[in-house]
């Protein structure tokens, strides 16, 4: 995600704050949070798949992801 707009994200807090922000900053605000979660939610899932765990014998196994039960989406 861009710099500027965690900048603005940043000062959309700050504004609500401060004066509270109108239903068209509202909208941007929540629009902007969600790219941002997507966008660290990217960067985990990246970190994650990358990831080893080494057993005592020195032996790697890859990270694998777990399946989720359905009613926790």
């Amino acid at each position: 995600m861009e710099q500027s707009k965690i900048d603005r994200i940043n000062q959309l807090a700050r504004k609500s704050k401060a004066e509270g922000l109108t239903e068209e900053e509202k909208e941007e605000q929540a629009k902007l949070r969600a790219e941002y979660i997507a966008a660290y939610k990217a960067s985990l899932v990246s970190a994650l798949e990358s990831t080893y765990i080494v057993d005592d014998k020195g032996n790697k196994k890859k990270v694998t992801k777990k399946s989720t039960p359905k009613n926790l989406h």
